[in-house]
C-alpha cells in the first residue's frame, strides 16, 4: 500500500514553463491514493489552468490569498494545517528566494510560512540560473532548514539550452514524497541487493537463463531506500527500470554478479539476495555461433560454486537474508539452504503456485529464521513483502544490537 494513501498532499506551482507537468504530479499523487491540494502563483496560472489542475486533483485550487471566495473554502491557514506534506514544484529561483528569506507575498509563500508539514522543493529553471550563487545559497538555507530538495534532472530545457535545471521526472518527486512520509527505521543500514536473472554462455548468441524478471530484488532495494536506507542493487540483465536513489551496477553471468556481490558487500549492513543465480553454465561455450544441425545439440554443463559461505564467512554483525523459488518439498529445500549458506533468514516460494511465479508483481511467501520460526504469508503485492522482509531485518538487527551494536562497516 503507498504511504500517500489518504495523505493529504499540497502541491505548490509557481511560474515555470515546467508549470504543465503539475497535471502529472497531480495524477500519481491521486493514482497513489492521496488527497491533493493544489496552490498557484499569479504566473503559474500563466502557464497552465486551475481548471486543469482542479479537476485532476477533484478539489479548488488557491490561487490568491485573499480572494474570500477561496477563502471560505480552503484558507490559507487551513491549507498549511491539513497538509502531511507539502511539495513546490516547479520551484523557480524566485520562490525558492521568498522562502529562503521568509517573503510571503502570495497564497504560496504565506503557506510555507505557516505550515508545520515537512516540505519539498523540485528546482526547474535556466541552467545558468540553478548555477547561480544566490540560487545555491538560497537552497542551502533552505536545507539547513530541513527542507527536502529534489535534485533537477540534465537535459534539452525549454530555454535552448541543455544541462541541469529541468524538472524532475513527476514519478521521482511523488517517490521523494513517499520517502518523507515514511518512518527511516532504515537510517543506519547499507542494504545490498542482488536481483534478476543471470546468463549464461552457449556461444556468443545464445545463452542459458531462468524466467526471473528482477521485480522482487527492486522491489526491496526501493523500498529500503524509503524507508531510509542507502540501497544499491547487483542485477542481472533485467529490463526494469533503476528505482529512484537507488544504486545499481549490472551484471550477466552468474559469476560477474557473485564478483561484484562480494565486491560491494565490505560496503553492506545487510545482504539481500534476491537474484536467481543458476546453478549451471556450458563448460565450453563455442567461440562462434554453433550452426543448426539436425542431429541435435548436446550442452556439457559444470556447477557453479556457491559463493554464500565463503561471504558469510566475513558477515560480521551484517544480516544475511536469502530466497529460495521452489516447484517441491519448499519447507525441506528452504530450511537446507538457510543452515548450508549460512543466512539469518530465507524467504521461500512455490513458484509453481499461481500469483507466485515470476514476472507476476505479487508473490506468496514464508520466511524462515535461523532459530526455526517460520512464517507464512498470503498472496501479496512485491511491494508488501518487500516490507515484511525489511520488517523482519529490523527485528533482527534489534536482537543482535542487545549483544553488538551496529558500527560501521568499512
Amino acid at each position: 500500500m503507498s504511504r500517500l494513501k489518504d495523505k493529504t498532499i499540497v502541491l505548490g506551482v509557481s511560474g515555470g514553463i515546467a508549470a504543465y507537468k503539475a497535471a502529472e504530479i497531480v495524477r500519481q499523487l491521486v493514482t497513489r491514493g492521496a488527497n491533493v491540494r493544489v496552490m498557484m502563483t499569479r504566473n503559474a496560472t500563466e502557464f497552465i489552468t486551475p481548471l486543469t489542475l482542479q479537476t485532476l486533483a477533484q478539489s479548488p485550487v488557491a490561487t490568491d490569498t485573499f480572494n474570500l471566495t477561496q477563502e471560505s473554502q480552503i484558507g490559507h491557514i487551513r491549507l498549511a494545517d491539513s497538509a502531511d506534506a507539502v511539495v513546490i514544484a516547479p520551484a523557480t529561483a524566485d520562490i525558492i528566494a521568498k522562502a529562503a528569506t521568509g517573503i510571503a507575498d502570495d497564497i504560496v509563500t504565506t503557506v510555507l510560512l505557516a505550515t508545520q508539514a515537512p516540505v519539498a522543493f523540485a528546482p526547474a529553471m535556466n541552467v545558468h540560473m540553478y548555477a547561480h550563487p544566490t540560487v545555491a545559497e538560497n537552497l542551502a538555507k533552505l536545507k539547513a532548514r530541513g527542507v527536502t530538495i529534489i535534485e533537477p534532472a540534465e537535459g534539452e530545457l525549454a530555454c535552448g539550452y541543455e544541462g541541469k535545471g529541468r524538472l524532475p521526472d513527476p514519478a521521482y518527486i511523488v517517490e521523494e514524497l513517499e520517502r518523507m512520509l515514511s518512518s527511516h527505521d532504515l537510517a543506519a543500514e547499507r542494504i545490498l541487493v542482488t536481483a534478476g536473472p543471470t546468463q549464461e554462455a552457449i556461444d556468443p548468441v545464445r545463452f542459458v537463463s531462468n524466467r526471473s524478471s528482477g521485480k522482487m530484488g527492486f522491489a526491496i532495494a526501493r523500498a529500503a531506500w524509503r524507508r531510509g536506507a542507502q540501497a544499491r542493487i547487483v542485477a542481472g540483465p533485467s529490463s526494469m527500470a533503476t528505482p529512484y536513489g537507488v544504486e545499481r551496477v549490472d551484471t550477466v553471468s552468474a559469476r560477474e554478479l557473485l564478483n561484484e556481490t562480494s565486491r560491494n558487500f565490505p560496503w553492506s549492513t545487510a545482504l539481500v539476495m534476491a537474484a536467481a543465480i543458476a546453478d549451471f553454465r556450458p563448460t565450453h561455450p563455442a567461440e562462434h555461433k554453433v550452426k543448426k544441425n539436425p542431429k541435435g545439440l548436446a550442452l556439457e554443463m559444470e556447477s557453479i560454486a556457491d559463493e554464500m559461505p565463503r561471504i558469510a564467512a566475513k558477515k560480521g554483525n551484517r544480516i544475511l537474508i536469502g530466497f529460495a523459488a521452489e516447484t517441491q518439498n519448499l519447507e525441506t529445500n528452504a530450511r537446507d539452504k538457510l543452515k548450508r549458506k549460512h543466512l539469518d533468514l530465507i524467504v521461500a516460494n512455490d513458484v509453481t503456485q499461481e500469483g507466485a511465479g515470476f514476472g507476476v508483481d505479487t508473490n506468496i511467501v514464508t520466511i524462515y529464521g535461523i532459530d526455526g520460526a517460520a512464517e507464512n504469508h498470503p498472496k501479496l503485492t512485491k511491494d508488501e513483502v518487500a516490507d515484511l522482509i525489511l520488517d523482519r531485518m529490523i527485528a533482527l538487527r534489534a536482537r543482535k544490537s542487545k549483544s553488538r551494536p551496529l558500527r560501521a562497516v568499512r
